[in-house]
């Protein structure tokens, strides 16, 4: 058997490289907000972008994508067609709300967020609550296509998000080993924050420290509030079951979520923090190798020790205000060990309906996410600058709240395989 891939040996294929070695050699014209704002104007035969100014955020994105982020060939393609395909969500999506005024009616009542440090169980019990019939996750085909707000073909969206897959897949193997990826599974829930261009969706995608540090400076609640334009479009599609969603992120802004959705619920996962980072920072090199050929895993390393420590300080705090019945903690021990065992407790903990049939339906799923699929690539701790001693430091206080113990977590190895689908 072929010794698994490592954080220093995992790279695109051969083609991919060719041709991000050749794009060094002719200049390109810069990718300006105001340029693709017309491209996806003259696109869709349309001008309403609806509420909420868009330009500065994106406007500074791209100026932090092109000035910092050290972007490839394939970087730029993929850059500004993410950008025009976001805009012309933007006008399609509004032109369905001006068409029909009774997607803006839609009530989100209720929704459960899941939340916790990345690669602490959230990605798998995503997929395990979507399975019931009676929850419903956004799924990758809706995100990526929410127009028109009806099953209006279906089948070629579906084959389209599938298609998109299948050609991120060839470009980064590695890394859709290591993340669950199809067109019908859930997806996190950031991307529906995207159109705003206030989501840490695109710092996980690329070195942008200048647009970094300015979007944690601001106000949140356009991101928000698009999130939930997004959820009223599926809705609207689709009515009658509770939403199941997901993104570690959403611990960075917890009063602007509520709000926006009042009376949500939570799941928060725990996992000791030097393997959610050490983790998170595997995938993360992973992602950024496809845009650029200069990543840097020990910077990654820094700032993810940085951003989720300060992060689980003030989630930490925040959470204090919801009442308990709001909140269940779960440990990715639990996750990983006996997963329906902890979906279990949390219908307990919400005094939702759990059946022979819901278990039957979370089985099969479970059944078609083997872990061996995700265990892939090989990596430690120090790949990414991380020890022990500053974790245990960092997250000291939450250590010893959820039982993982600052001088336990300091002798502990910290070689790592990637883990399974989390």
């Amino acid at each position: 058997m072929a010794p698994r891939p490592t954080i220093q040996s995992t790279y695109a294929p051969w083609p991919v490289r060719l041709l991000n070695a050749g794009g060094e050699i002719w200049p390109t014209a810069r990718i300006r907000a105001v340029d693709l704002i017309d491209s996806a104007k003259r696109r869709c035969g349309l001008d309403d972008f609806g509420d909420g100014d868009f330009f500065e955020p994106l406007s500074r994105l791209l100026e932090a994508c092109q000035s910092e982020a050290r972007l490839n060939v394939i970087g730029k393609i993929a850059l500004r067609a993410d950008i025009l395909r976001t805009l012309c969500h933007r006008l399609l999506m509004e032109r369905d709300r001006q068409d029909n005024a009774d997607i803006g009616g839609q009530q989100i009542r209720q929704p459960l967020f899941i939340v916790g440090l990345p690669r602490s169980g959230t990605t798998i019990l995503h997929i395990l609550l979507a399975a019931d019939p009676a929850n419903r996750a956004p799924l990758s085909w809706e995100v990526m296509e929410p127009s028109p707000p009806t099953s209006e073909k279906e089948r070629e969206r579906i084959e389209g998000a599938a298609r998109n897959f299948r050609r991120f897949r060839w470009l980064a193997p590695a890394f859709s080993r290591v993340h669950p990826m199809g067109a019908q599974l859930p997806q996190e829930c950031v991307s529906l924050m995207s159109p705003s261009f206030l989501s840490d969706q695109y710092d996980t995608m690329f070195n942008v420290p200048t647009y970094r540090a300015w979007f944690l400076r601001q106000d949140m609640r356009p991101a928000y509030e698009f999130h939930r334009r997004i959820l009223q479009h599926l809705q609207f599609r689709e009515n009658g079951r509770r939403w199941i969603l997901k993104a570690p992120a959403h611990m960075f802004a917890l009063p602007t979520l509520l709000s926006i959705y009042p009376d949500a619920l939570f799941v928060q996962t725990h996992r000791a923090p030097l393997d959610t980072i050490a983790s998170v920072s595997s995938l993360i090199t992973l992602l950024r190798r496809i845009f650029s050929d200069v990543v840097d895993p020990r910077q990654i390393g820094r700032d993810a020790l940085g951003y989720w420590a300060e992060t689980l300080k003030v989630f930490m705090q925040e959470r204090e205000r919801l009442p308990t019945n709001r909140i269940v903690d779960i440990s990715y021990e639990e996750i990983h060990h006996d997963p329906i065992s902890a979906i279990r407790r949390i219908y307990t903990h919400f005094n939702w309906m759990f059946t022979g049939e819901i278990e039957r339906r979370m089985q099969q799923t479970l059944a078609q996410h083997p872990r061996e699929k995700n265990a892939f690539h090989h990596y430690e701790s120090s790949d990414f600058g991380l020890t022990a001693v500053e974790c245990a430091e960092r997250f000291a206080d939450y250590s010893d709240r959820f039982g993982y113990s600052s001088a336990a977590a300091a002798t502990l190895p910290r070689v790592l395989e990637s883990d399974p689908v989390i």
